[in-house]
């Protein structure tokens, strides 16, 4: 058995040596890429906060915008923001989900369905903007939704839908085919395939494409500007809920709204120092709804596997 001669060792150790430095370069950059981000984010984060805190209060919370700063308020802003996040999650999450089934468990592998994916992964870097003007002609004036909350609420859904269908594919696409080969071994449907063991263990996943794409929604601007979101808005659109029979109510949809990110905009045009402070506290109410509804989802997230583990 012939042995490497020594300076063939040395030449393998030297080798491998530099490829760990390199590696270890690698590392350093990516924590301090990662460090730029994470500390210039925590700073304006914290910036934020110390602008914003001192001036949120119960009465800031509900009472109506003001051309004076000390009695302006955001109630009309959150109130809407809350409602259309509500429809863009009724309108875009059935939707995309399905759109992604489909592509994924259904559709057959020809040149139809790889034009259809094509596109799907382009419209999800198409400029907010596009959606803007492509809801104005369809839902306000086609359609006749008018500038709406439901106006709106599609516009924002048609944003995060690609987003939604791509989390959904990827997801599903993590399954083990083995799962799927022993459920049509004991005899089990297409559909009872999807639905007792893909969705279930790709759920987590799907999740997390629905939370990436909400948190986006919640603080886009341009596109509901285009259809004609207000500036200045001092009531709040019909409740949901009535007290008489059917006890549910729909005129809120079509109720004309504004959102946290457009009063926002709305004060820092202002010369007043104060309506500064009012937008910073608004942007902390803003960064709070968001976080309530990420942690929700990773809640619900976190039972689906403690579920599935049992």
């Amino acid at each position: 058995m012939a042995y490497p001669h020594p300076r063939d060792l040395e030449a393998i150790r030297r080798m491998i040596g530099r490829r760990k430095l390199g590696d270890h370069l690698f590392v350093l950059l990516g924590i301090l890429a990662t460090m730029v981000g994470v500390v210039t984010l925590l700073a304006l984060f914290v910036d934020l906060l110390i602008d914003g805190v001192p001036r949120i209060s119960w009465e800031f919370l509900t009472s109506f915008p003001s051309r004076r700063a000390e009695q302006a308020g955001i109630l009309s802003a959150w109130v809407g923001t809350a409602l259309v996040m509500l429809v863009t999650l009724f309108a875009a999450v059935p939707l995309g989900v399905a759109a992604g089934i489909y592509l994924e468990e259904y559709a057959p592998k020809n040149w139809i369905t790889t034009l259809i994916e094509i596109n799907v992964t382009n419209l999800a870097g198409v400029p907010s903007i596009v959606y803007g003007l492509l809801a104005l002609g369809l839902f306000v004036y086609a359609l006749g939704f008018g500038q709406s909350i439901l106006s709106a609420g599609l516009t924002l859904a048609l944003l995060i839908l690609p987003v939604v269908i791509v989390a959904t594919r990827e997801a599903i696409r993590s399954v083990p085919q083995a799962i799927r080969e022993a459920a049509y071994a004991v005899g089990a449907t297409k559909w009872q395939v999807v639905s007792d063991h893909v969705l279930p263990y790709s759920s987590a996943g799907i999740l997390t494409g629905v939370i990436i794409g909400l948190a986006r929604a919640i603080g886009e601007t341009a596109p509901v500007i285009t259809i004609g979101a207000l500036t200045f808005i001092a009531f709040l659109p019909p409740a949901p809920i009535s007290s008489a029979p059917p006890f549910v109510n729909f005129e809120w949809l079509f109720s004309p709204f504004t959102l946290l990110p457009i009063q926002m905009f709305n004060w820092v045009t202002r010369p007043e120092s104060a309506f500064q402070v009012n937008a910073a506290a608004a942007g902390v109410v803003l960064i709070v709804m968001t976080l309530l509804m990420n942690a929700l989802a990773i809640y619900l997230r976190y039972r689906i596997r403690q579920k599935i583990k049992w």
